[in-house]
């Protein structure tokens, strides 16, 4: 089969740093070709060079696409041959409808004036070839986050779609949702529509991928043609990272000590709909030295649960009990949580955990500006020293601390976001997804990490939708459905099918009387 692509010797650096090494990369008509590599290792400048965001000129190398070499000047010279690019950060208007967001740019037109009614026929023959069924008039604010990326691609097929570029696709979705898009894709495949799939998820990969390519720090380390040879994730990860890795998961020797956090009776109603109760009787609790996880499907109620006990920051009406080493306490803010103890490490880095546009020192030392502001003014030899020795001890990979935290990659900047929050010595600490799109090099970073501060005695919660994850890591794992608890289970006997039937059948298993039933010992009255 004949290449569609051919990317020849591509190099990039900025500012010194070389990004890409000599890199060869091909795709062939009607492929799915997996571009893989630890964060940092060159995907997405790859990528940003062939959908021209990075002009011809400010690179070395050659593209060919189609037969003739192509020096695309921006993102529309690539747009106009059918190379369409969906980033991870989807990008589309919330408040506007489907339709206005398919043919913001290119809306059909008679005699100068839009013509609704085509942009209305052709918008509902776009989202029947992605699978939805959505009203052209839905605002793109009220559909999740799986519809949303359907959306997106409906946008590239309106562009004549010839090579489609998905960056990070399922790193937001669900099972259901991730399935549903890599069928589409396997679906386009059909349709002579090549794919470069870059992604984390290696399952995903080696169910859809017709080639898989591996990049190392900004060069070609390995191919694998799938029909010819079996895929072995040990092989992928092996050339990811240049070494082996015998144990996903860093072993854990669990001393586990007396209650740290005790949640009881804790009921939240959504901010918006007050007359919705998200979060129903929770009782919860975490030990010195245990690692607790939350399983449970998008829209469980996990990250409401976690951000409505970090000083109440999601949701009304709250009522409950908290004790933070067996005394009662009222976060009723964030700073009161953060004095007492509590730190959340969000779901979304790049939104709510950094400042993109901000320095690594800055972004660290955040949360704790009364550790290097005496008198209400920075010191800026301590906010220095504060930051280098978290860039040393959490091994964060950054020119220096001066470099602005946006530069850097996922895994980089979940390890800023980790810093700024060690850095307020709490006693308990709740990742949500704290490993969502990184790769697994940096996964294993993360667990040593996580291992570390349980180590050290403190209570750590972590929220995730990979079972395998929560499997590998954690001590015990809650299990939650429709705002409540509805499972819990030892790590020695927890399994994925076990913790799957506890959602679907919405049964708490119990060994006797439920925590709840208990007093909480020490608290305050």
């Amino acid at each position: 089969m004949t290449a569609m692509l051919e990317m020849r010797g591509v190099s990039k650096s900025f500012t010194g740093v070389q990004a890409l090494r000599d890199v060869n990369f091909t795709v062939r008509a009607g492929e799915i070709h997996a571009l893989v590599g630890e964060n940092g290792a060159g995907k997405s400048t790859l990528m940003k060079v062939l959908s021209g965001v990075y002009p011809h000129g400010s690179y070395e190398g050659a593209i060919i696409f189609e037969g003739e070499e192509r020096r695309f000047r921006d993102i529309n010279d690539s747009e106009a041959l059918g190379i369409i690019i969906i980033h991870q950060e989807l990008a589309l208007i919330p408040l506007l409808s489907i339709a206005e967001n398919i043919f913001l740019s290119h809306p059909p037109a008679r005699l100068g004036i839009i013509d609704r009614d085509a942009v209305y026929r052709q918008t509902r023959e776009l989202l029947a070839q992605v699978g939805l069924r959505e009203h052209p008039d839905t605002l793109i604010t009220d559909l999740g986050v799986g519809k949303q990326q359907l959306v997106e691609i409906a946008k590239a097929l309106s562009k004549r779609v010839r090579l489609l570029i998905l960056d990070e696709p399922t790193a937001s979705l669900n099972e259901a949702d991730s399935a549903a898009l890599l069928d589409r894709l396997l679906a386009f495949r059909e349709q002579g529509i090549a794919s470069i799939l870059i992604s984390h998820k290696l399952n995903e990969v080696a169910r859809v991928a017709d080639r898989i390519t591996v990049l190392r720090d900004g060069r070609t380390v390995d191919s694998i043609d799938c029909g010819a040879q079996p895929v072995e994730e040990d092989r992928i990860i092996r050339s990811m990272v240049n070494r082996d890795l015998a144990h996903r998961f860093p072993e854990r020797h669990a001393r586990i000590g007396s209650p740290v956090l005790e949640v009881r009776n804790w009921s939240v109603y959504h901010p918006l709909h007050p007359e919705r109760q998200v979060i129903k009787n929770v009782d919860f609790q975490v030990r010195r030295g245990e690692v607790v996880g939350i399983a449970g499907l998008m829209g469980a109620g996990r990250t409401e649960f976690a951000m409505s006990l970090f000083g109440r920051a999601w949701g009304r009406n709250i009522t409950g009990r908290i004790a933070l080493e067996g005394c009662e306490v009222e976060l009723s803010s964030v700073p009161a949580a953060i004095d007492a103890g509590l730190a959340y490490v969000t779901e979304d880095r790049k939104q709510l955990g950094v400042i993109l546009a901000d320095d690594v020192r800055k972004n660290i030392t955040l949360a704790s500006l009364a550790q290097v502001a005496p008198r209400w003014v920075i010191d800026d030899v301590a906010e220095l020293r504060a930051a280098s020795d978290y860039r040393t001890r959490m091994r964060i990979r950054c020119s220096d601390v001066y470099q602005e935290t946006g530069q850097l990659s996922g895994g980089n900047q979940q390890k800023v976001v980790l810093s700024k929050w060690l850095m307020t010595d709490p006693q308990v600490l709740i990742l949500d997804e704290p490993t969502r799109g990184i790769d697994v090099g940096a996964k294993y970073e993360i667990y040593c990490i996580i291992n570390e501060l349980a180590e050290a005695g403190k209570g750590v919660v972590v929220i995730s939708s990979e079972m395998p994850e929560l499997l590998g890591i954690c001590d015990r794992i809650c299990v939650m459905n429709d705002g409540a608890f509805v499972g819990e289970f030892a790590s020695g006997d927890a399994t994925q099918e076990k913790i799957m039937r506890a959602i679907m059948h919405n049964k708490r298993t119990s060994n006797g009387a439920r925590e709840s039933d208990m007093p909480m010992e020490g608290v305050r009255p």
